[in-house]
Formats: C-alpha cells, structure tokens, sequence
C-alpha cells in the first residue's frame, strides 16, 4: 500500500515528531512505501490568494473557486500544488497528522487543503442532475481510497465525551472527517486521538506508540466510518436533505449523516 502522511507540527521533535516516526516505522515495516509532506520543513504557503493564479488577469475580481476550476483546467497550478496532487493520486491511503489547536487543525494544514483541493481535482467534479449531485460524499477523485486523522490534545478524553465541556471528539472532527476526507470520496477510518499529551510520561509514551502501530498495522483492514453517500438514496436531490423517516428518531446534528443500520442489526 502507498500511504502519505501530511505533517503538520512545527517542532520536529516534539511528541507529534515521534509519533510520525513510530507511524512511519510501522508502515515501513509492514511492507508499505510512504511519503510525507512536512509542511512547517517545507515552509509551505497556506494562504489561497492571487498569486497561486499567476495566469488571472489583473483587471478580472479574484474570486478563489472560478480562478482554481480555470487554473486546473489549464494546467496552470503553481509547481507546490502540482506536487501535492501527484502525491494524493499516488497514494492510497491519506494521513492527516496535527496537533488540535483551537478545536481544529493547524492555519498551514487547512492552507494545505485551501490550495491543493482545487476545483475540478477534489470538487467540483461530476454532473449535477436530479438524481446526481456532482461526485462527492462517497464519490469523487479519491473514491476507493482511505483516509484518517492522527491527533494530539492535551484535553483529557473526558472532555471530549458525550457530555464533556469540549463537546465530542466525533463532532469537533466531523468538518475535517466528513467535510474535507469523505467529500471528495475517501474511506475514512476512526481517528487515532492521543488526550492529555502535555502530561504524558515515558510508560505512557510506551503504550500510545503501541496503538498507534496496532493502527498502522489494520490500516487496510479497519471499517470506515459508516456516511450516508449523497447520491446513494438517503438524500433528496437536489436539496440535500435527509429523506423523512431515515436516521434514527432520536438522532439529531452530525449523528444522522453516520449510517448505522449494519451496526444494529
């Protein structure tokens, strides 16, 4: 399997650092090949702004989505971006590697997926019709491959349960799993969340290392998290909402677009 791993952590050797070094080692070991993109090493720009468009007319208004679905179709990206996209064809499996800052991702990770998902490579693909809402949600250019998340926190998993003060860390990750992941078509697996790192000792780095192999070492196998495809008959088209009657009654926010029928039965 060709897996790569996006890194997105300043400091090489923090606990982020030596866990991508234990991830790395794991996949190494089981016979995958991996590459990384280390976004702080590589000082990558993670603004979206005009000049990621050299080709835009000075006097045209800049408007991001127009002038990425243009860019694209010309073959006009800038060489960074280009580069990011060779890697994500190449890949079959995508790791997403950062600390929670803030209750999301790093400014550089979210610029990563701002520039390199550009239109026409990971949305905007499709038709649009009134059975079909353009690729996405369980279609689109990485359909068939996986996905997942490797978080630190220093939050205690306390906090981010069901009734913890952060809310859960199903919800809290939900834009990222389902909004960035699953939209352009990745099987998206659990995440691995690593609670309370700023107090973590040597014994307790022994274990959490252990997951995180045990992880790398099912990475083919582990069943992804169960999203209703848009275009799979849960949804109305082409308002998008959940036909009446499906999800469970009680279910409310984020839950209803996760299918848990298999796991009932």
């Amino acid at each position: 399997m060709k897996v790569l791993l996006v890194f997105a952590h300043p400091e090489p050797h923090s606990l982020n650092g030596s866990l991508r070094d234990v991830a790395i080692r794991e996949l190494e070991a089981q016979g995958h090949e991996v590459r990384v993109s280390d976004l702080y090493a590589d000082n990558w720009k993670s603004e979206i702004d005009r000049p990621d468009f050299p080709s835009l007319d000075d006097e045209t208004p800049f408007q991001p989505s127009r002038a990425s679905k243009a860019a694209f179709a010309a073959g006009q990206l800038t060489e960074d971006v280009k580069a990011e996209h060779e890697k994500l064809l190449w890949a079959d499996t995508l790791i997403l590697q950062f600390p929670l800052w803030w209750y999301t991702m790093p400014a550089i990770l979210k610029g990563w997926v701002d520039r390199v998902y550009a239109y026409g490579f990971a949305y905007g693909v499709g038709e649009h019709s009134d059975a079909h809402w353009g690729d996405r949600f369980g279609e689109g250019t990485f359909k068939g491959k996986r996905a997942m998340l490797i978080i630190t926190t220093g939050g205690w998993q306390e906090h981010y349960s069901a009734r913890g003060v952060n809310g859960p860390i199903d919800d809290l990750l939900f834009p990222i799993n389902h909004g960035i992941l699953y939209y352009p078509g990745y099987d998206v697996l659990p995440p691995f969340v690593a609670y309370r790192v700023d107090r973590i000792d040597e014994a307790s780095f022994d274990r959490l290392a252990e997951n995180l192999r045990e992880r790398m070492r099912t990475l083919s196998t582990t069943p992804p998290i169960p999203y209703r495809r848009q275009n799979g008959g849960d949804y109305l088209i082409p308002s998008l909402e959940l036909r009446p009657g499906v999800g469970e009654p009680a279910a409310t926010g984020f839950a209803l677009h996760v299918d848990r029928r298999d796991a009932a039965e």
